[in-house]
């Protein structure tokens, strides 16, 4: 499976008995999702495609700014101006040749989270504001990936390993953002130019661990680090969304699952026809469900499965969103409890 020159890059690795030829092994067959390559993405990038990573994506639409050199060490002043993704793809192939690395300039999207996600088995979040991290959460919960989270503020930063081994996920310890004033963000209050290196190692420990199968992982845990103080603290953190099946939906395993889109004619037709037989669930935030909605019951996509109960069994189940794709992995999510009928309205309410 190895390459000479690759068993000898590894050896200090290997030589590892936690590690040894068959961790390699699992590293350089390991798919890894990057979402952002800025000041946490650089030196996590860095470390996977450095220790034998196989294959690694990379999602992020930003340009490299003079602004960012001070932390985002991956980059140079020459490469101002263009895509991170592009620029950190020709990095680690210098860096590592033996490592597939795949460019996303894109923005991380309720369009492309299912499509980019369901190709990697792990994925890793260096974003930088609220609503993507919870995208991020909500989609890998969807494909039941186990997901690495890092963030910095100021001179702190947090770590922890979600979604894994049926552990807890990003909103069970952070079940809302906070107020749009009030989300901090590194160009208003800044941050310590070497504390993303350090958070960022520690995410990319992480994901070695789970990858490797090695060690105790920050599953059911969150780690803050204070580089002003020195001050390490890990707290414990429990599944607040309990996964609740119901004796009235059928799930024998023997039963056939049925997942469609249709159109809103195709709906508006049942409703019409036979509007007993048909649930209409609505899987976006209460605030959107208020300001504006079609019918039917409201959901949202995080908390489907502690309200399963609310599904009523022998209906045709119909999700929507605002564009159709919550309402996709509104299925994804449900597909080990409920064995009838499911169908995503495509294009959504829109």
């Amino acid at each position: 499976m190895f390459e000479g020159e690759e068993l000898k890059r590894y050896s200090r690795q290997t030589t590892l008995s936690e590690i040894g030829l068959p961790g390699q092994e699992k590293l350089k067959r390991a798919k890894v999702l990057m979402i952002g390559a800025g000041g946490l993405g650089c030196p996590v990038l860095q470390y996977l495609a450095a220790a034998g990573v196989g294959e690694m994506g990379i999602v992020d639409d930003d340009v490299v700014s003079l602004s960012n050199l001070h932390r985002q060490i991956l980059y140079t002043a020459a490469d101002i101006g263009r895509y991170k993704a592009d620029t950190a793809k020709e990095k680690l192939a210098l860096l590592n040749p033996y490592v597939k690395v795949t460019a996303y300039n894109e923005r991380f999207t309720s369009g492309n989270a299912l499509s980019i996600c369901n190709h990697y088995d792990l994925v890793i979040d260096g974003s930088d504001n609220f609503g993507t991290r919870y995208l991020v959460n909500d989609t890998c919960v969807a494909l039941n990936k186990p997901l690495v989270f890092g963030s910095i503020f100021k001179f702190e930063g947090h770590v922890a390993a979600f979604n894994y081994q049926e552990g807890p996920n990003y909103r069970d310890v952070f079940p809302e953002a906070p107020p749009a004033d009030e989300a901090p963000n590194c160009a208003e209050t800044g941050v310590l130019g070497v504390l993303p290196g350090i958070i960022g190692t520690y995410m990319a420990n992480e994901a070695i661990k789970i990858i490797c199968g090695i060690g105790e992982t920050l599953s059911g845990k969150l780690m803050t680090i204070n580089a002003l103080d020195n001050t390490t603290r890990v707290f414990k953190v429990g599944k607040q969304q309990k996964i609740a099946t119901s004796p009235d939906i059928n799930i024998a395993e023997d039963a056939p699952a049925i997942h469609f889109e249709i159109t809103m004619d195709e709906l508006n037709n049942w409703l019409i026809r036979s509007p007993g037989e048909v649930q209409l669930i609505d899987v976006r935030e209460t605030y959107e469900f208020e300001d504006y909605n079609i019918g039917g019951i409201n959901i949202p996509l995080y908390e489907l499965k502690e309200h399963i109960r609310l599904l009523l069994p022998n209906k045709k189940l119909v999700f929507c969103c605002q564009t159709g794709q919550r309402s996709k992995m509104a299925i994804q999510l449900l597909k080990p409890l409920y064995k009838g009928q499911m169908y995503s309205l495509k294009d959504g309410i829109i």
